[in-house]
């Protein structure tokens, strides 16, 4: 049964990735059409045709790299790197003028965008999940010796403020803390908080993990998360949990009397027990309507080898408290816009730890709509996404780069400012160049997605942990 959901997964998930190329596509090959430019291919994925067929004098193909596709038009500047040899080559066509090129240029990526408009107005039809916590800025957890701690932040804090910027939530997007923590350009990050009623001020100096040379760089971190009820979702046989009656469902509410924000308080507990003495910890339980005290003494499990005490909660649940909004599809627009616009800046800024590295290709894209259809409310998710993915296509594409769209665009203004076109040898060199250097990229960006990836499927293999059985 896994493995045909497996299998259905990543048919969704190819489906709806050639979906977007083959929109994006079609957009430049019907204004080709439409202002009578000869079509020479019409190719899903880039690199040598695995499939092909000829129809009409236009040759329909399928890559062997998924990572894009083109519109083979010889009329244009053409990218050999990419497109191969042109069957036009050596026939004299007619030119064409400005104007044609930049109808035919910016018709991919208005489809992107009229796609990710009709994905936008599904949304708002059948709603967009969102975790009820999700707005919420209150610190779950702080790490002990982390920045945050050293300045002075505590769990229950509320954020108000980073480097003078609102935070409405945790999240990577614009108000988000995450976001203005790793883009943040000082020694010291100023964030602003509430506790007990009163504002404060805090001053940690951003934490950068160590990473290896086959690792993405680390991005600013003060090391915190945010408030989550702490409920259990799996509890290991044989368990100290186990025998205490712990069940999947129960929320931790109070660790030895005090208040948790996260279920982090609980792996912090039994972390600290694997240096130290081993002492019973008291959690406070809420089940349905009741709440009770268990007294809990971790043990060390058979396996895996080396594990620290541990009262034997396997995992704990996310997503709770989902609701659906229904956000209309300008807003959706106008977030995914705002959000890449805010990207572009950080990555060309000189004063933020983000560059190129940080971005994600084709793999990364493929993992994330794998993840999002095994999740709950899965399709909604892949949805909303596809919105996001949609307006970043379209908008990353007019970039005025000579293999990008815009660099069509471009191309074509300098041709009707100057009255004649551009040398075609400097055209193909600058069009081959570029390519070449958006497939060293594409294969760049892919060197990380796939490490990521791969380190994080290897992390989920975690060992069962097993406790020895009871008399």
């Amino acid at each position: 049964m896994a493995i045909l959901k497996t299998f259905f997964i990543v048919l969704e998930v190819l489906l709806l990735f050639n979906l977007l190329i083959f929109v994006h596509e079609l957009g430049h090959f019907l204004a080709a059409r439409w202002r009578g430019l000869k079509i020479d291919r019409f190719a899903i994925w880039f690199g040598k045709p695995i499939w092909k067929k000829r129809i009409k004098g236009v040759e329909y193909a399928l890559g062997t790299i998924p990572a894009g596709g083109y519109v083979s038009l010889p009329q244009m500047a053409t990218m050999e790197v990419i497109e191969g040899k042109s069957d036009s080559s050596a026939e004299p066509l007619p030119p064409i003028s400005p104007l044609d090129k930049t109808i035919v240029a910016i018709a991919g990526p208005l489809f992107s965008f009229l796609l990710a408009v009709v994905f936008a107005v599904i949304v708002w039809g059948v709603g967009k999940p969102v975790n009820s916590t999700g707005n919420s800025t209150i610190i779950g957890w702080v790490d002990p010796i982390g920045p945050a701690w050293k300045s002075g932040l505590r769990v229950g804090d509320r954020i108000l403020e980073i480097d003078g910027h609102p935070v409405t939530q945790f999240g990577p997007s614009e108000d988000g803390i995450t976001w203005r923590i790793i883009t943040s350009e000082g020694t010291n990050i100023t964030i602003k908080y509430v506790r007990d009623g009163k504002e404060a001020m805090a001053y940690p100096v951003p934490f950068k993990r160590a990473t290896k040379w086959y690792e993405r760089k680390a991005l600013r971190q003060v090391l915190i998360v945010p408030a989550h009820e702490a409920v259990i979702y799996e509890v290991a046989t044989n368990s100290p949990a186990a025998l205490a009656g712990l069940q999947p469902g129960d929320e931790i509410v109070a660790l030895n009397g005090e208040k948790i924000y996260s279920f982090m308080a609980v792996s912090e507990a039994e972390e600290r027990m694997t240096n130290g003495p081993i002492r019973p910890l008291t959690l406070t339980v809420r089940r349905d309507k009741e709440q009770f005290d268990r007294t809990v003494l971790a043990e060390v499990p058979v396996k895996p080898p080396q594990s620290g005490p541990s009262l034997g909660i396997v995992s704990w649940r996310g997503d709770l408290h989902v609701r659906l909004d229904y956000p209309p599809p300008a807003e959706q627009i106008g977030e995914s816009a705002s959000q890449i616009f805010a990207t572009i800046r950080a990555i060309t800024s000189r004063k933020t730890d983000i560059g190129v590295q940080q971005l994600g290709g084709a793999v990364m894209i493929i993992r994330l709509y794998s993840n999002l259809f095994d999740s709950e409310y899965g399709w909604r998710r892949v949805l909303w996404f596809s919105v996001v993915l949609n307006v970043n296509l379209a908008l990353l594409n007019l970039l005025p780069f000579p293999v990008l769209d815009g660099g069509h665009v471009t191309l074509a203004l300098v041709e009707a400012v100057r009255r004649r076109p551009v040398s075609v040898k400097l055209l193909q060199f600058l069009q081959n160049a570029f390519a070449a250097a958006l497939i060293a990229f594409m294969l760049f960006i892919a060197f990380f997605d796939t490490g990521d990836w791969v380190r994080s499927a290897y992390k989920d293999r975690a060992e069962t942990l097993v406790f020895a059985p009871k008399k």
